[in-house]
């Protein structure tokens, strides 16, 4: 089965088992719709859920009934099957889909591959080539195409050129 990494433990929550989750979906509430998660390949069905003021996501799971137990699950990521993911709106992608993808400009300069997408105020893409590792905003205009099918990322290579960190 084809999962995705869709949050991680930070603590446990209360003294009933609740796991308090970093989520690394869209919205909180996606996490919900998967049902089960998969936590070091062990499935959790998920029997409670709400979002917190602080707007991290709160689980109860079957199999995690008390503080003590949930503390073992700190720092763990939690996976959920695709095919239970929400549908992304033209043009949105699952970061797992990113990874991988061959960075080119239009003008087909391969500038690297795809190795990291981290989420800050806007996410921020690390291609690899040659041992070296680039960074760079997907701030608009500077990613042109995703290309799933080619397993290529099209840049603008102006734009690339002035915001990229080498």
């Amino acid at each position: 089965m084809d999962r995705l990494i869709i949050g991680e433990v930070l603590k446990p929550q209360g003294i009933r088992g609740e796991l308090k989750i970093k989520t690394f979906t869209d919205f909180p509430e996606d996490v919900k719709a998967f049902g089960t998660v998969y936590i070091d390949d062990k499935p959790y069905k998920i029997l409670s859920f709400r979002v917190g003021n602080d707007g991290a996501a709160y689980l109860g799971l079957r199999g995690i009934p008390d503080r003590n137990a949930a503390e073992l699950f700190r720092g763990k990521k939690l996976e959920g099957e695709r095919e239970d993911a929400p549908a992304l709106e033209e043009g949105r992608y699952y970061i797992v889909d990113i990874l991988g993808l061959t960075c080119v400009t239009k003008e087909g300069e391969e500038l690297g591959v795809v190795t990291d997408v981290r989420n800050l105020s806007s996410d921020v893409y690390t291609i690899e080539k040659a041992g070296k590792s680039i960074l760079f905003p997907a701030v608009k205009g500077v990613i042109v195409k995703v290309d799933l099918d080619e397993k290529k990322l099209i840049v603008n290579k102006s734009v690339f050129d002035e915001i990229a960190v080498y």
